[in-house]
């Protein structure tokens, strides 16, 4: 084991063997597409993938709720009544707020 990393040992130390380990910690580290810039990249995508499912997902639900909306006129006025407090005349509205 020693005699194998005093051989490796001196085939680095000559100046191709410098020129290697200077590129290879180059490319690793120091450049724009270095591995840790890669390796960055693919977590990041992975989030990405992760949103854009969850943004599709919500994409067909409001698809969903509009034509709902669109077609139903009781749904209408039950959205209208609870997201916008829109009243009928002669109609008094309480709004309760619960408290954790």
């Amino acid at each position: 084991m020693n005699k194998m990393i005093a051989i490796v040992w001196s085939k680095l130390r000559t100046k191709y063997g410098i020129v290697l380990a200077v590129f290879v910690l180059w490319v690793g580290f120091f450049d724009e597409h270095s591995l840790l810039q890669h390796f960055q990249n693919k977590r990041k995508l992975a989030r990405y993938t992760e949103q854009e499912a969850y943004l599709r997902n919500k994409i067909v639900s409001d698809k969903r709720k509009i034509h709902e909306l669109q077609t139903n006129q009781t749904n209408l006025e039950k959205f209208a009544r609870e997201e916008f407090l829109m009243k009928k005349e002669n109609e008094d509205v309480y709004v309760v707020v619960e408290e954790d």
